[in-house]
């Protein structure tokens, strides 16, 4: 064990000595300067990062593009906004096809896939479930009853909404969806895309802790992403588990130890397994999914969340699009660190703080 930690340390750090090689090697003769454009949205902020080689960019363009962007994005899937249009949609009691812009249509799409592959553990129609146990615009105070929850059952799953020529069709009335755990995703990549549509070649899109990048920083290392250390109810020394220093890609966390409530004396995390309409209880903190699309890593870690970490592993491993890494609640009140099988402890791209 002792020379495999070595041998770790070793790799880690002739990693950093190349990397500092090579920054004063380029530093010389290639300036990086840093733009940074930041503000809220979708109830929470965002943070982006563009690394040039002038230090004059096109600002007015590049903040009314991404505004646009994300206001777009906002009016079409907030279900905090009554009169965006998945709200529309939600109050919209037919169950004939209703025609939906083509944005809210792929993200259906792809919804509906990823709800495919996680046997269900991903599906957006849980507004209802969200609703029920207190998360949502305009939750419960009570806590709900076995009969209250096998009532919202009736109309929840994803098998509950049928997609065809941009137009999507409720077999119940009274169901209703939720894109709370793809659209942050489905934003970063939106506002990625176009600023790689400018010609910009080393981005850093944050929206909520939610991330694209590509390229290097300005100290022309990788980008570097913290996991943070979820609290156990222990004291902890370090504010992150980890960082990971993507080359390209994207990465999303979920975590039942932020948003939560408390009924009857008990703290409730706000991820709802769809199958029970409860919400769950593993030893699973947090899990980190790394993937080439942000709205796939999003959805994932909250699909993953909905499991155990044993099925999510299996799930995981036999996906070749995305890697994840779980924080694991022990028995004693410590924590550990797992990665599935397409992330090693010794990836110069991964490194374990606690």
């Amino acid at each position: 064990m002792a020379s495999h930690i070595n041998t770790i340390f070793i790799i880690k750090t002739l990693r950093r000595l190349a990397e500092g090689f090579l920054l004063l090697l380029i530093g010389c003769s290639s300036p990086r300067y840093l733009h940074q454009v930041s503000g809220q949205t979708m109830g929470t902020s965002y943070s982006i990062k563009l690394i040039t080689n002038s230090n004059e960019i096109n600002r007015d363009v590049i903040t009314e593009g991404i505004d646009s962007i994300l206001l777009e994005i906002n009016q079409t899937m907030s279900t905090w906004d009554p009169q965006s249009e998945i709200s529309n949609l939600n109050l919209n009691k037919s169950t004939e096809p209703i025609l939906v812009s083509s944005q809210l249509y792929e993200l259906f799409k792809s919804a509906n896939s990823i709800s495919i592959l996680t046997d269900g553990a991903f599906d957006i129609t849980v507004y209802n479930l969200l609703d029920l146990w207190g998360f949502g615009p305009n939750p419960k105070k009570m806590m709900p009853t076995q009969k209250d929850v096998n009532s919202v059952l009736l109309y929840t799953g994803f098998d509950k909404i049928n997609l065809t020529h941009n137009r999507i069709q409720k077999s119940d009335s009274r169901t209703k969806m939720d894109l709370n755990a793809i659209a942050k995703g489905y934003a970063v990549d939106e506002v990625f895309y176009f600023l790689t549509s400018k010609h910009f070649k080393n981005i850093f899109v944050e929206i909520g802790g939610e991330v694209q990048c590509i390229g290097r920083n300005q100290k022309n290392k990788y980008w570097s992403i913290g996991i943070e250390n979820p609290s156990n109810g222990k004291e902890q020394n370090n504010y992150f588990a980890g960082i990971i220093y993507p080359e390209s890609g994207a990465v999303a966390t979920s975590g039942n130890y932020r948003n939560f409530v408390t009924k009857n004396g008990e703290k409730l995390g706000h991820t709802i397994d769809p199958k029970t309409g409860y919400p769950i209880k593993t030893n699973v903190l947090s899990v980190t999914v790394l993937a080439s699309q942000c709205m796939v890593a999003d959805a994932w870690a909250t699909a993953l969340m909905a499991m155990n970490y044993e099925t999510g592993l299996k799930m995981v491993n036999n996906n070749l699009n995305i890697k994840a890494i779980w924080i694991l609640d022990n028995q004693d009140g410590t924590k550990c660190i797992a990665l599935s099988d397409k992330v090693k402890i010794a990836d110069p791209m991964f490194e374990i703080i606690s």
